[in-house]
Protein backbone atom coordinates (compact mmCIF):
# COMPACT_ATOMS: atom_id res chain seq x y z
CA UNK A 1 0.00 0.00 0.00
CA UNK A 2 1.70 3.81 -1.29
CA UNK A 3 2.11 5.95 1.69
CA UNK A 4 0.50 9.28 1.30
CA UNK A 5 3.04 11.96 1.47
CA UNK A 6 0.85 15.36 1.22
CA UNK A 7 -2.18 15.93 3.55
CA UNK A 8 -5.57 15.99 1.54
CA UNK A 9 -6.54 19.23 0.23
CA UNK A 10 -9.07 20.99 1.24
CA UNK A 11 -12.35 19.82 -1.34
CA UNK A 12 -12.55 24.13 -1.84
CA UNK A 13 -9.21 24.51 -2.60
CA UNK A 14 -9.03 21.55 -4.73
CA UNK A 15 -12.57 22.21 -6.48
CA UNK A 16 -11.47 26.14 -7.46
CA UNK A 17 -7.97 24.78 -8.56
CA UNK A 18 -9.95 22.71 -11.23
CA UNK A 19 -12.40 25.40 -11.96
CA UNK A 20 -9.20 27.66 -12.95
CA UNK A 21 -8.00 24.79 -15.16
CA UNK A 22 -11.10 24.97 -17.15
CA UNK A 23 -10.75 28.90 -17.93
CA UNK A 24 -7.05 29.16 -18.33
CA UNK A 25 -6.15 32.61 -20.15
CA UNK A 26 -4.30 33.09 -23.59
CA UNK A 27 -0.80 33.22 -21.58
CA UNK A 28 -1.40 30.30 -19.42
CA UNK A 29 -2.34 27.70 -22.25
CA UNK A 30 0.56 28.91 -24.21
CA UNK A 31 3.10 28.59 -21.10
CA UNK A 32 1.80 25.39 -19.85
CA UNK A 33 2.18 23.72 -22.98
CA UNK A 34 5.97 24.19 -23.01
CA UNK A 35 5.25 23.59 -19.08
CA UNK A 36 3.69 20.60 -19.24
CA UNK A 37 4.47 16.79 -19.19
CA UNK A 38 8.33 17.54 -18.39
CA UNK A 39 9.20 19.64 -21.16
CA UNK A 40 11.19 22.24 -20.20
CA UNK A 41 14.33 19.39 -19.67
CA UNK A 42 12.06 17.53 -17.67
CA UNK A 43 11.17 19.85 -15.07
CA UNK A 44 7.81 18.63 -14.02
CA UNK A 45 4.98 21.13 -13.12
CA UNK A 46 1.40 21.47 -12.37
CA UNK A 47 -1.46 23.73 -13.38
CA UNK A 48 -3.68 25.66 -10.74
CA UNK A 49 -1.69 23.55 -8.17
CA UNK A 50 -3.43 24.34 -4.77
CA UNK A 51 -1.54 26.14 -1.65
CA UNK A 52 -3.95 27.13 0.75
CA UNK A 53 -4.91 29.56 0.81
CA UNK A 54 -3.81 30.16 -2.80
CA UNK A 55 -3.92 28.39 -5.80
CA UNK A 56 -0.97 29.20 -8.11
CA UNK A 57 -0.63 29.05 -11.56
CA UNK A 58 2.20 26.77 -11.75
CA UNK A 59 4.03 24.98 -9.56
CA UNK A 60 7.30 22.71 -9.52
CA UNK A 61 7.37 20.52 -6.80
CA UNK A 62 11.15 19.45 -7.45
CA UNK A 63 12.52 22.90 -7.37
CA UNK A 64 9.67 24.41 -5.06
CA UNK A 65 8.88 27.49 -7.75
CA UNK A 66 5.86 29.16 -8.79
CA UNK A 67 5.28 30.68 -11.60
CA UNK A 68 2.87 33.16 -11.51
CA UNK A 69 1.49 35.17 -14.79
CA UNK A 70 0.11 38.62 -14.25
CA UNK A 71 -2.06 40.67 -16.03
CA UNK A 72 -4.37 43.28 -16.07
CA UNK A 73 -6.48 42.06 -13.37
CA UNK A 74 -3.68 41.96 -10.95
CA UNK A 75 -2.96 43.99 -8.07
CA UNK A 76 0.38 45.11 -6.44
CA UNK A 77 -0.30 45.15 -3.09
CA UNK A 78 -2.34 41.55 -3.39
CA UNK A 79 0.77 40.14 -5.23
CA UNK A 80 3.02 41.59 -2.92
CA UNK A 81 1.14 39.59 0.43
CA UNK A 82 0.70 36.66 -1.67
CA UNK A 83 4.59 36.34 -3.14
CA UNK A 84 5.41 37.25 0.66
CA UNK A 85 3.18 34.27 2.04
CA UNK A 86 4.76 32.03 -0.14
CA UNK A 87 8.23 32.87 -0.01
CA UNK A 88 7.60 32.42 4.05
CA UNK A 89 6.84 28.91 3.54
CA UNK A 90 9.66 28.16 1.74
CA UNK A 91 8.88 28.56 -1.89
CA UNK A 92 10.73 30.53 -5.06
CA UNK A 93 8.36 32.89 -6.51
CA UNK A 94 8.98 34.02 -9.77
CA UNK A 95 6.15 36.74 -11.63
CA UNK A 96 5.88 37.48 -15.52
CA UNK A 97 3.23 39.30 -17.67
CA UNK A 98 1.14 37.76 -20.03
CA UNK A 99 2.10 39.93 -22.43
CA UNK A 100 5.71 38.61 -21.91
CA UNK A 101 4.44 35.13 -22.16
CA UNK A 102 2.42 35.61 -25.39
CA UNK A 103 5.10 38.30 -27.20
CA UNK A 104 8.48 36.94 -26.13
CA UNK A 105 8.23 33.08 -24.85
CA UNK A 106 11.21 31.65 -25.09
CA UNK A 107 13.04 34.67 -22.82
CA UNK A 108 10.22 33.80 -20.08
CA UNK A 109 10.83 30.14 -20.53
CA UNK A 110 14.90 30.77 -20.13
CA UNK A 111 14.28 32.79 -17.08
CA UNK A 112 12.20 30.20 -16.02
CA UNK A 113 14.85 27.19 -16.71
CA UNK A 114 17.85 29.48 -15.66
CA UNK A 115 15.70 29.60 -12.15
CA UNK A 116 15.51 26.14 -12.15
CA UNK A 117 18.93 24.83 -12.78
CA UNK A 118 20.78 27.73 -10.58
CA UNK A 119 18.32 27.07 -7.42
CA UNK A 120 20.35 26.04 -4.63
CA UNK A 121 17.90 24.01 -2.46
CA UNK A 122 20.00 23.64 0.33
CA UNK A 123 22.53 25.95 2.22
CA UNK A 124 25.74 26.11 0.45
CA UNK A 125 28.41 24.61 2.90
CA UNK A 126 30.65 27.25 4.13
CA UNK A 127 34.83 27.23 3.00
CA UNK A 128 37.32 24.93 5.00
CA UNK A 129 37.93 26.57 8.09
CA UNK A 130 35.35 28.41 8.03
CA UNK A 131 32.44 28.52 10.82
CA UNK A 132 32.02 25.86 14.35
Amino acid sequence: MSERHNPPLPSRSREQARSLRGTSTDAERKLWFHLRAGRLRGFKFRQQHPIPPYVVDFYCDRARLVVELDGSQHAPDTDATRTSFLQAKGFHVVRFWDNDVLSNTSAVLAAILDVLENRTLSPTPLPEGEGL
